[in-house]
């Protein structure tokens, strides 16, 4: 999570898209609750890095390096993540500082994030804002959970929370600019995860069939099983192949190049919804044992569920999807791809 600009001598520090995305899927693997709070953390320090602040930057990297977490405080309880509806309200004092106040909903680790980017108003009207905030300052009032559940998805409340220049991020059009920006560099870490739980739950369910013998012979030598399993397997092969691609989308971006704006929303509504295709695949091969709590497979069909209704929806993704496909020629036919570019045969 490292910028290599911010990396210490002899520390392998690159914060690239497909290191950030790529390790999702590893906490995945052992859980969403661990994957959660570190997508948090993604989407929390991205505005972080995408700022001129070197102070807040700087600390950033002190408390990455001791273990801190970080958090993303966007969406309201009125108004979602309507970023335009925004009632968090930061006023500028007459001594040259700031003070903000406001709530903030459905906040993933707000209760123990070092570092909360915070995005708000100003009250004179002169545009948006982002600043950090401290969870555990005593201006920073932490309301609840609103999950039951190993997460923390917290709502909280900022009381006249008193800021510095040093912990201004961004101001007017920048600061809405950095929060889609960090949506669009973080959210789609949603994929990695359903990938992450997918492989550990195939591991699991082949394991269990590969084991167990009903009438004479085992469960993976049934012709319906081994086709469920190759349908679980040929989705998840495709699920990382797409993910890995809106990767190399995301790393060759350019103010030219933006096809990861179609990429991106693909692998938050199709990878995941995929994945819950593929969990259901693997429960009718594993069947009653999906259900004990000793195996993962367990925690992985519940938790499935949540990645294509988490920071957008399936519904928002294919209007963001309707939206930009006409501008790629390659998902049109053949002969309109031609036409478009001049007679050009492609490969």
């Amino acid at each position: 999570m490292t910028p290599a600009r911010h990396g210490k001598e002899g520390e392998n520090a690159v914060r690239d898209a497909w290191r950030v995305c790529g390790f999702a899927g590893i906490p995945g693997f052992y859980g969403l609750g661990y994957c959660y709070v570190y997508q948090l953390s993604v989407l929390g320090i991205g505005p972080i890095w995408m700022s001129g602040n070197q102070d807040a930057q700087a600390r950033a990297k002190r408390l990455l390096d001791d273990g801190n977490i970080f958090a993303f405080g966007l969406s309201e309880r009125e108004h979602g993540a309507d970023i335009y509806a925004s009632d968090m309200i930061v006023t500028r004092l007459a001594d040259g500082g700031y003070s903000a106040s406001g709530g903030k909903y459905y906040i993933g680790n707000a209760n123990q994030a070092a570092m909360v980017s915070v995005f708000g108003k100003m009250a004179d009207g002169d545009g948006y804002t982002f600043f950090v905030a401290d969870s555990q300052h005593p201006n920073y009032r932490l309301i609840k959970n609103t999950v039951h559940g190993q997460n923390h998805v917290g709502e909280f409340h900022l009381d006249n929370y008193p800021l510095t220049e040093a912990d201004v991020l961004h101001q007017g059009d920048d600061a809405w600019n950095a929060a889609l920006n960090t949506i669009n560099i973080g959210n789609y870490n949603l994929g990695w995860a359903s990938i992450g739980m997918c492989t550990h739950a195939f591991y699991e369910a082949i394991d269990h069939a590969a084991n167990r013998r009903l009438y004479g012979m085992t469960v993976t030598g049934f012709p319906h099983v081994r086709q469920m399993f190759s349908d679980a397997y040929t989705r998840l092969v495709a699920m990382k192949l797409f993910a890995l691609r809106a990767a190399d989308y995301m790393k060759s971006a350019s103010a030219e190049d933006r096809r990861y704006l179609l990429f991106n929303p693909i692998v938050k509504m199709k990878v995941t919804t995929q994945g819950e295709e593929v969990i259901n695949l693997l429960w009718d091969v594993i069947a009653a044992r999906g259900f004990e709590k000793e195996p993962y497979f367990s925690m992985a069909a519940a938790d499935i569920r949540c990645l294509p209704k988490l920071e957008g929806t399936a519904h928002v993704n294919m209007a963001l999807i309707v939206r930009f496909m006409a501008n790629y020629p390659i998902f049109l036919s053949y002969p309109q791809a031609v036409a478009i570019s001049g007679g050009a045969k492609w490969g």
